[in-house]
């Protein structure tokens, strides 16, 4: 109720503003409560990969590129929280603006492009954490590596943050890094994961645990590319995918002022192509095979929608600056009561 009268309010400012003082907001309320340990205490637990999420409704990478909200926004009830997209080296991302509203749509389009602070500067600050949730981190490459030098970047990553991460998500899906979804084909996706697993399997002894690694694809896809990511995500021994980032289509269904805006499109209107992708992909992958839903949930049926299709968990962002931390403890409560 609360965040309805706080909305309007929000959506007066500039979207970047917005998040700014929605995190102060969160980070505020932590430090009153004594800045304790955050667990999740609601929801039915649910096991997958080998760990234990406290419910099934988490919040996606890019809402906390740098891993300085985490213990602000348990205060929400996640059971999981990724962080980034990290990059090797800090970058500043794409110059603004480079987030809009799509308000009438209940959408977003962002063309930020892996602005964070770097991935030391993110682990440093994951090894303080006191939320006792599940916490993942997404890693991509930095804007100026070569896209056949990529691999190097997402080792480095990879490295930096498995001591710390409770799961590594490998993003080849932003629309907003140039190249990164030609990642995305059969043999260049062979490549990279095949090293990314190799790497794993020697950090697993090193580190005496084994950190599920995700892919997460884009939903712009067509039938024959997302069956061959399937033979790829079947063979290479990951342990998941996140389906789906945003999307460069524009459907023709949008009324927003920034309907052209170039980026990448998420919210309500990504929610039927995510559905879409995560049925093919259940169909293709089996019934055991882990898949997070991500795309446009902003509602109940919503989340039984991309559940229905076959994700085990969800994630939200748009959905959340548009409905407030209501929707979590909505869909949280709605998955503990089946």
């Amino acid at each position: 109720m609360l965040y309805r009268l706080v909305r309007p309010l929000l959506f007066r400012v500039s979207p970047d503003r917005a998040h700014w003082l929605a995190t102060r907001s969160l980070q505020l309320l932590t430090a009153l409560r004594g800045g304790e340990a955050v667990a999740p205490t609601h929801g039915a637990p649910h096991e997958l990969m080998g760990l234990r999420f406290p419910n099934v409704v988490g919040l996606a990478a890019g809402f906390d590129k740098s891993g300085r909200y985490v213990d602000a926004l348990a205060q929400l009830g996640f059971g999981f929280i990724e962080v980034g997209t990290v990059t090797p080296r800090a970058q500043p991302g794409n110059p603004p603006p480079n987030l809009f509203r799509l308000v009438e749509d209940g959408a977003l389009i962002n063309r930020m492009g892996f602005n964070n602070d770097g991935v030391e500067a993110v682990v440093r600050r994951l090894e303080k954490r006191r939320y006792r949730g599940i916490c993942g981190v997404n890693i991509g490459k930095n804007f100026d590596t070569p896209l056949e030098a990529a691999v190097n970047d997402y080792l480095t990553c990879l490295r930096a943050v498995y001591a710390t991460a409770d799961y590594v998500t490998v993003n080849i899906s932003s629309p907003n890094t140039p190249g990164l979804r030609d990642l995305q084909g059969e043999e260049s996706l062979d490549q990279l994961l095949t090293e990314l697993v190799n790497a794993r399997e020697m950090l697993s002894t090193t580190h005496r645990k084994r950190v599920p690694l995700l892919v997460k694809i884009a939903p712009d896809l067509d039938e024959p590319a997302l069956l061959s990511i399937c033979r790829v995500l079947l063979q290479s021994g990951v342990d998941g995918v996140v389906a789906t980032n945003t999307t460069t289509a524009r459907p023709s269904s949008l009324r927003s002022a920034h309907a052209r805006e170039s980026g990448g499109l998420s919210g309500a209107p990504l929610h039927a192509a995510s559905v879409s992708v995560i049925q093919l992909l259940r169909t293709q992958l089996g019934p055991a095979f882990p898949i997070i839903g991500v795309g446009g949930i902003g509602s109940v049926e919503m989340a039984r929608a991309t559940v229905s299709a076959g994700a085990h968990l969800i994630q939200l962002y748009t959905g959340l600056l548009y409905e407030g931390p209501r929707l979590v403890s909505q869909l949280i409560r709605t998955n503990h009561h089946g």
